[in-house]
């Protein structure tokens, strides 16, 4: 689908104003996320939760380009990528392929030495408070999604469900450190968050190519 088509007594501001607003909420959430996930990830000596970090930060490249679509939306309603949409997303698909390998190389170097996180407590946080949130932006895009017939948001919808999927993946690793102190457990919670990584990587080259499926969930529409 190329347009919008707008049912009868919708307003199109309406739409626009959800769509701008829920992108927006999305960057700054991600940018916040990583900066917390980072600076207690590197602190504590958790791989996962510093991986999770630096995912939230490429899903803000990828959030950006997904502002900057429904702005042009709104000039023209076409759905299609233009040229700054697709290089956002394939530089986002490059940011997880690079995340990927750099999870798997550390998480891989730490299983050899042996060496633990000093507490994944912070993980166990931040982790419960992302699941709630993308569940929340998950409903709100899907709702706005639907009512107003936007494949585009419907997309973007679905695929904010990998961002949960990371973040239950870091919930299940940090508590299982936690109440075990098993120091593999937080290197095997990075290596499912990069296996993620690669999905949404490949995912995000796919849509530069104008495929706006999910690999996280199949057909978006």
């Amino acid at each position: 689908m190329e347009t919008i088509a707008f049912r009868p007594g919708t307003q199109r501001n309406t739409f626009y104003r959800w769509a701008n607003a829920l992108a927006l909420i999305t960057i700054f959430y991600n940018l916040i996320e990583g900066i917390v996930s980072v600076f207690f990830g590197y602190e504590d000596g958790t791989i996962a939760l510093f991986g999770f970090g630096l995912d939230s930060f490429v899903e803000v490249i990828s959030g950006l380009g997904i502002w900057h679509m429904i702005r042009r939306m709104k000039q023209n309603g076409s759905e299609n990528h233009d040229a700054f949409e697709k290089t956002a997303l394939k530089v986002t698909g490059a940011g997880f392929y690079i995340l990927t390998a750099g999870l798997i190389a550390t998480a891989s170097a730490n299983l050899y030495q042996g060496q633990k996180p000093a507490t994944t407590f912070w993980g166990i946080v931040v982790s419960g408070i992302s699941i709630f949130s993308m569940w929340l932006l998950i409903h709100y895009k899907l709702k706005i999604g639907r009512r107003y017939n936007s494949q585009a948001l419907i997309a973007d919808a679905n695929c904010t469900r990998a961002c949960m999927y990371l973040s239950a993946v870091l919930l299940i690793s940090s508590i299982g450190y936690e109440f075990t102190g098993i120091g593999m457990l937080d290197s095997l919670g990075a290596v499912g968050i990069a296996a993620l990584s690669f999905k949404e990587g490949r995912e995000a080259f796919e849509k530069a190519k104008g495929n706006l499926s999910c690999s996280c969930q199949g057909s978006c529409k």
